[in-house]
């Protein structure tokens, strides 16, 4: 799964919202996707950018370039980390990064929630 060069949001919606997950990018207007899971919500986040990006071009609208923060960084971790983080991928059967992303994402959303 290729996570989209564009800046996104990621947040859990509420119960009241329908629950699961909504990836929203700032960047482009319009543009969300969601999911019952975080990973479901980033995986169809592919498919939204692309329709998006598409639509705009049909219409010759203009595309915006990714903007701000790549959204790439090398991240060094023990030995024991980086294997259990790689059995867990495979358990949830998705990419590490896809996992990664997944567990920053969950614990931010803790930590605003307090």
């Amino acid at each position: 799964m290729k996570i989209p060069d564009y800046a996104f949001k990621l947040r859990c919606l509420s119960d009241e919202e329908g629950g699961g997950w909504l990836v929203t990018f700032p960047d482009l207007p319009g543009c969300m996707s969601d999911g019952e899971t975080p990973e479901e919500a980033i995986e169809n986040s592919v498919d939204a950018v692309e329709s998006w990006i598409k639509t705009a071009q049909e219409f010759g609208d203009r595309v915006p370039k990714p903007n701000g923060p790549s959204g790439k960084f090398v991240l060094r971790v023990p030995k024991t980390l980086h294997a259990r983080l790689i059995a867990r991928a495979k358990q949830e059967e998705t990419s590490m990064n896809t996992l990664a992303v997944t567990f920053l994402a969950e614990g931010l959303e803790k930590q605003h929630r307090s």
